[in-house]
């Protein structure tokens, strides 16, 4: 069987888009871990918290709008 991710994207089925999108998401997932823990490290910078929280936004509206396209593919 041949990767989703390694295929050319004009050349993907829409399940394999799905999948690429499915896998997109669960490694914005690990994302959100990776950054959760930056926040626990409570780093007492004013300047660094604040890029973090555009980052945690920027990254949970990323998440959404794959989560809306996987769903409007093939539907």
């Amino acid at each position: 069987m041949r990767s989703a991710i390694l295929q050319l994207p004009e050349t993907r089925t829409d399940n394999e888009r799905r999948q690429v999108l499915r896998a997109a998401m669960r490694q914005l997932e690990r994302a959100e871990l990776y950054l959760a823990a930056v926040a626990y490290m409570q780093l007492g910078d004013r300047e660094a918290q604040r890029a973090l929280n555009q980052l945690r936004t920027d990254l949970e509206s990323l998440k959404r709008h794959l989560g809306e396209r996987r769903n409007q593919v093939g539907g």
